[in-house]
C-alpha cells in the first residue's frame, strides 16, 4: 500500500513524513530523488538538452541555474521539463514501490501535476492556517511574505481535474498534535486490510 503525504508549502508535510519514517515505514521523498535522477541518469541529461537547451548540461552536469532560466522564460519548455522528471520519478516510484513493506509513503508537494495520484492508495492532505503557512516559509527560507505568497500561489493555480477519492487531512495548526493523528490513520488503514 502506497499513501501519498502532500500539502502546501509550509503546511508540514515534511514534519508528518519524518513522523512516519521515526516510526518505521519507508518513505520516498519525490524532491531529493528527483535531484537524484536529474544528476545521474544519463538518458534525463540528454532529453534535456535535446528537448530544453544543448547548454543546460555542461560537461555532464546540469547547469540548473541555466536550466530554471530558459524553463521559467518558456511554458512550452517548462512543460517539456515536467515532463521529463515526473515520468522519470513515476518509474522509479513504482521500482521503489515494489521493494518496500506493505505501507510505505511518498511525500510530494505537486501530487496530481506529478500524476502521482494515479498510483496511491491514499492521500493525507496536510493542512494548516495560511498565516502559519507564511511565517513557517518566512522563518525557514529567510524570504519575504510576498515571496511566500507567490510561491503559493504558483501551487495554488493548479487545478486537478479529478481528485483522489481516498483524502484524508492531518490537521497541522500547532494545536492538534499530529502523532495521535497518524496513529488514528494509520490503524484506520491497516482494519481496513485485514
Amino acid at each position: 500500500m502506497l499513501i501519498a503525504i502532500t500539502g502546501g508549502i509550509g503546511s508540514g508535510k515534511s514534519v508528518v513524513s519524518r513522523i512516519v519514517a521515526m516510526m518505521g515505514y519507508d518513505v520516498y521523498d519525490c524532491d531529493s530523488r528527483a535531484k537524484r535522477l536529474m544528476d545521474t541518469d544519463d538518458v534525463i541529461k540528454a532529453r534535456l538538452q535535446q528537448e530544453i537547451h544543448p547548454q543546460c548540461v555542461l560537461d555532464g552536469c546540469i547547469d540548473r541555474k541555466r536550466l530554471a532560466e530558459i524553463v521559467f522564460s518558456d511554458a512550452d519548455r517548462l512543460e517539456k521539463l515536467n515532463a521529463i522528471v515526473h515520468s522519470a520519478v513515476r518509474d522509479d516510484l513504482r521500482k521503489w514501490a515494489r521493494l518496500q513493506g506493505k505501507v510505505s509513503f511518498v511525500e510530494t508537494a505537486i501530487l496530481y501535476q506529478s500524476e502521482l495520484d494515479r498510483m496511491v492508495d491514499y492521500v493525507w492532505e496536510v493542512e494548516a492556517p495560511l498565516d502559519l503557512r507564511i511565517s513557517r516559509v518566512m522563518e525557514r527560507n529567510s524570504v519575504s511574505r510576498e515571496e511566500v505568497l507567490a510561491r503559493i500561489s504558483a501551487q495554488d493555480s493548479f487545478i486537478p481535474s479529478r481528485h483522489h477519492p481516498l483524502v484524508i487531512p492531518i490537521i497541522n495548526d500547532g494545536m492538534m498534535p499530529l502523532l495521535p493523528q497518524i496513529e488514528a490513520q494509520l490503524a484506520g488503514i491497516k482494519l481496513s486490510h485485514e
